[in-house]
């Protein structure tokens, strides 16, 4: 089945303030407010929904914010199964000024008991032989293991359902021992991963390498409105390729755009040059509209 499964388990609402100017110290009134379903899982699956790519969002949610969030999904009709949770599901808050500069502030969210994660794991396990893709991204909620991803990976390869991987730190490291299909860092978390700070296009792309080979699949390194690079050692494959340039509007969820752009093209058979020109070109047009929004269909 062409069907793609997201896996959101630190799910959020996303409230953005927009505001003058941020002034410490004193008083900053917020101009307007404006809240929809956000976290990376999500913004993948409403970009893949958008793309036509059937697609099935798995997340949990507790309290009030998370009954919010749920409403938001149903209003967008985005196909999705939720694991109740105890804890409310956590608001992200994005601080936008007048000039277009952002601030982001995201708290821990709820923490998952044995149960609830047991819950969550058990759900994936049940969906995964119905879909061809499984896209593991986001943080670890807290009370989940850090091998979580990892041990969800190794289920997807003996059912054969590739998975594209989006987290960073100690989550990172511990999952891509299982060898996912692909992995999307940016530059910052390729360098932590690398042990070293990456200043140069030439470090970052040694780091890539050693990256894919450690894998054994294909890397991803997106730089915002930089030159990004699609590499897989094995496959003896090194491609780049520079977004066009925008002047972005709002920067939140460019780069679940992007991974939901590749996804797509992944499912549809497309080439890997192929998967990295829809990307970026997805991930720039995410950058032009307001955030939580998507373009119109001719678009």
């Amino acid at each position: 089945m062409n069907r793609v499964l997201v896996l959101a388990l630190n799910p959020s609402i996303d409230a953005e303030w927009r505001v003058n100017d941020v002034l410490w110290e004193e008083k900053n009134n917020v101009l307007s407010e404006n809240r929809w379903a956000g976290g990376k899982g999500i913004n993948v699956a409403r970009w893949l929904n958008h793309l036509c790519c059937k697609t099935k969002l798995l997340l949990p949610l507790g309290g009030s914010t998370g009954d919010e969030l749920a409403a938001y999904l149903q209003k967008e009709k985005l196909p999705a199964q939720i694991i109740p949770l105890c804890q409310a599901t956590r608001v992200n808050v994005i601080v936008t000024t007048k000039r277009g500069r952002q601030m982001r502030f995201n708290p821990l969210g709820p923490e998952l008991s044995v149960r609830e994660t047991n819950a969550v794991l058990r759900r994936v396990k049940q969906e995964l032989s119905r879909n061809c893709l499984l896209i593991l991204t986001g943080s670890l909620p807290r009370g989940v293991a850090v091998s979580a991803y990892q041990k969800l990976i190794q289920i997807a390869h003996r059912l054969g359902v590739k998975t594209l991987l989006d987290c960073d730190g100690a989550a990172f490291a511990a999952a891509i021992k299982a060898r996912p299909f692909l992995v999307k860092p940016n530059e910052h978390e390729l360098a932590q991963w690398f042990g070293k700070p990456l200043q140069t296009e030439s470090e970052i792309l040694h780091a890539a390498r050693k990256l894919s080979g450690a894998m054994q699949g294909w890397v991803l390194v997106s730089r915002g409105g930089k030159r990004s690079w699609l590499v897989n050692v094995s496959e003896d494959v090194e491609i780049h390729a520079t977004p066009p340039r925008v002047k972005p509007r709002n920067t939140v969820g460019a780069g679940d755009a992007l991974l939901a752009a590749v996804a797509n093209q992944i499912v549809l058979g497309s080439s890997p040059s192929d998967w990295l020109r829809c990307g970026l070109e997805t991930g720039t047009a995410a950058t032009q509209l307001q955030a939580g929004k998507l373009p119109v269909k001719s678009d």
